[in-house]
Formats: structure tokens, C-alpha cells, sequence
């Protein structure tokens, strides 16, 4: 597969194809690095190598922390299982065999077991403990989006638009759903959630969809997005925001579409506002926090709607999704530059250089600390002083 964020044409290509056919004239440019005064400060704890990485490859590809351990991996199927407080490897396996493992969808625990999905249509369950294959089963499409473990089954969202749950202990398929996948879509696929017995999950044809867990019977569909415009790039509409639920709602966030409130038990619309974003998003109590396709980070009222405040200084740097990390808002860069802001303002209080590599994913919180994964397979992890 053809990386897709390589440096030399991050922009035209990342930025120009997403934005329309843009000129020279009109080419998006990156906005230069913001000059910020720390006025915090995190310091190392311990330092490990993941492999590669993910590289310049698209990945969301993110540890998981549970079971009293760390769990990484790199794109080409080396999984490491470490110790939170010193960094060591308790066990490693390498999934590559004759082909590159290609793994792509983000680790999942549950049930004693790690999940990862692949670019090569596998979704593979490892021992907890051990690192042992369990199983590996073959599903209808690559596997870009974190599985959703729920109810003794494993769901992911593929990249031909089926929906498909499997046995969490065998593997064995136990339903599947197929929805229609424009001919031009974005790179990228909504994570499922799950509550209450209903699964909802973003499609690339700009709707968000509900069904029931046990059976996979459809319940609903709700259009985000609509296409518009003459060509197929200006049509795009994928839900690739993976959705979220807090309290009685369900927030979803589409591209060319919109930022949407969904009251969970009657399934209405109680709010919508336009903003274009692929990147997931997050919420913290009354606040929700998102990056549009401008790479413009915005503040919502979760209960209204309403814009608490909007900064554009880091425009088009290629943002990863937002993290909440010990009361700031933190979002990582393609140069590989975290940048923390007081989530009630949005102005930075602190700006922090790694590796240069960039960030596919943001960082993680613990509750000691925080872990930073670049993409060249750099995990660190850090602790406020």
C-alpha cells in the first residue's frame, strides 16, 4: 500500500485532495510553528521502541493499557507487552509471517485477550498473558478502526462497509451488515460503540447507523452528511469520527457533514452543527472538544451546541485527535510536537518537541503520567512534576 503521509507531500496530497483540486495559487499551506511561553512542564519516566511504527502509513494503530500492563504494536506485527512502571518487556510476538502483518485497527482487551484488525482483512485475538495466537479469522474488508469488544463478541467496522461480529473466544462469524460504500471515500473508518444493547457506528456514505447487538438487526440510520458538489471529492461524506456516548446522547462527527446530538432513547436529532472532521473527538463533562478538517480545534457545548471557542493557530499540521491529559487539552502534530491548551480558553500553555516523526494517534492518559507513541515507534512515558 501506498504511504499516505509522507513529508515531501503531506500537504498537496493529504490537504489538497481532502480540501478539492486546489491550484498552486491555492495550495493549503501549514501554519508555521506557534511561538509558546511553557508554563508547565513533564518530565520522562522511561523510554521504549515499538518496532518501526507505523511509519508514514495511515494507522491508528494505539496501545492498550489493562490487565496491570502495556500493550503496543507496530504496522508490521510485533506486539509487546510492557511494564507500566519501568518500561520492560514481559513478553513480545510477531505476527508477520509470509506477508507483512499490516496492522492497522488499534488493540482492544477483553475477556483475558488482545484484538487487532489488519490492512490484510484479519482480525486476530492474542492471549493476555502469554501473547499466543488464539485465533485469526478472515472478515469482508481491511480492518482500519479499533474493534469493539461487547456481549461475548468482537465487531469492526471494514473498509467495504460491512459491519461483522465474531465469537470472541472462537472467531466464528455471527453476523454481518453491509451498507453502500461511495465510489471515492475518505482513508479511514468509524470505530462501533456499544450501549444498552444497541451498537452505533459511522458509514462512508455520511449516515451514523444503530443496530441490535445480539442479532445485528438494523434499527436506524441517521444522515450526518449529504453529498454535494460536481465532483467526487467535493461529495465526500464518510462518518469516520468514531461516535461518542455521554449521559442520555450520542454525539457523532462527519466530514463535509456535521457535528451531531442524538438523544439515545428517542433517537431524534437534538442539535446539529456544521463542522467537517475525519478525526475522532473528545468530551469532557459539558465540553466537547474537536479538529476540523482545517485543523482548526474547536470547543462545544455538549448540551447546546454552541462554539466555545475556536483556535486556528495550528492550521493545517496535520492534527491527531484531542486528548484530555491532566486538566489540558493535548494534540500532537506531523513534526512531531505536542501541544498542550487550557481546554476553557484554547490558548497554549505549553509545547513539547519529540522524535519529529509525527504523531498518528494522540497521547494517552494513566493514571501516573501519560504515553506519547510517535510514528517511527518511540513510546514514552512521561509524568507531570
Amino acid at each position: 500500500m501506498q504511504k499516505v503521509f509522507k513529508r515531501a507531500f503531506t500537504v498537496a496530497l493529504t490537504l489538497g485532495i481532502l480540501a478539492g483540486c486546489a491550484s498552486e495559487e491555492d495550495t493549503n499551506q501549514m501554519a508555521p510553528l506557534p511561538v509558546v511561553e511553557n508554563t508547565i512542564a513533564s518530565q520522562q519516566v522511561w523510554s521504549q521502541t515499538i518496532g518501526d511504527g507505523v511509519e508514514g502509513y495511515f494507522s491508528r494503530l494505539s496501545p492498550a493499557i489493562g490487565y496491570g500492563k502495556i500493550f503496543a504494536a507496530d504496522r508490521n506485527g510485533l506486539v509487546k507487552a510492557l511494564d507500566p512502571e519501568n518500561g520492560k518487556v514481559i513478553w513480545q510476538q510477531d505476527l508477520q509471517g509470509d506477508v507483512t502483518a499490516k496492522l492497522a485497527g488499534g488493540i482492544t482487551l477483553s475477556y483475558g485477550k488482545l484484538f487487532i484488525g489488519t490492512e490484510n482483512a484479519d482480525v486476530i485475538a492474542l492471549d493476555e498473558e502469554t501473547g499466543e495466537e488464539i485465533w485469526r479469522t478472515k472478515v469482508e474488508g481491511e480492518v482500519l478502526a479499533k474493534p469493539l469488544v461487547d456481549n461475548g463478541m468482537v465487531v469492526v467496522n471494514t473498509s467495504r462497509g460491512v459491519l461483522q461480529a465474531l465469537d470472541a473466544e472462537t472467531g466464528e462469524a455471527k453476523w454481518q451488515l453491509s451498507s453502500e460504500v461511495p465510489t471515492l471515500t475518505l482513508r479511514g473508518d468509524s470505530s462501533p460503540v456499544a450501549i444498552s444493547g444497541g451498537i452505533f457506528w459511522g458509514q462512508a456514505n455520511g449516515r451514523l447507523a444503530g443496530a441490535l447487538m445480539n442479532t445485528g438487526q438494523m434499527l436506524w440510520q441517521q444522515p450526518i452528511g449529504s453529498p454535494k458538489g460536481a465532483t467526487e471529492i467535493d461529495r465526500l461524506v464518510d462518518v469516520d469520527a468514531t461516535p461518542v456516548i455521554a449521559g442520555e446522547r450520542l454525539y457523532a462527527l462527519g466530514y463535509n457533514g456535521a457535528l451531531v446530538s442524538i438523544e439515545l432513547r428517542s433517537g431524534q436529532v437534538a442539535w446539529k452543527r456544521a463542522y467537517s472532521s475525519a478525526t475522532d473527538f473528545a468530551i469532557d463533562g459539558s465540553q466537547l472538544y474537536l479538529v476540523t478538517d482545517k485543523d482548526h480545534i474547536v470547543a462545544v457545548d455538549t448540551r447546546s451546541g454552541t462554539e466555545l471557542w475556536q483556535n486556528k493557530d495550528l492550521e493545517y499540521r496535520l492534527l491527531s485527535a484531542p486528548a484530555l491529559i491532566s486538566g489540558y487539552l493535548v494534540l500532537g502534530d506531523s513534526e512531531g510536537y505536542l501541544h498542550w491548551l487550557d481546554p476553557y480558553t484554547g490558548d497554549f500553555v505549553a509545547q513539547q518537541a519529540t522524535d519529529g516523526s509525527g504523531f498518528a494517534i494522540p497521547p494517552i492518559a494513566l493514571d501516573d503520567g501519560y504515553l506519547v507513541v510517535t510514528r517511527d515507534g518511540k513510546i514514552n512515558k512521561m509524568q507531570m512534576p
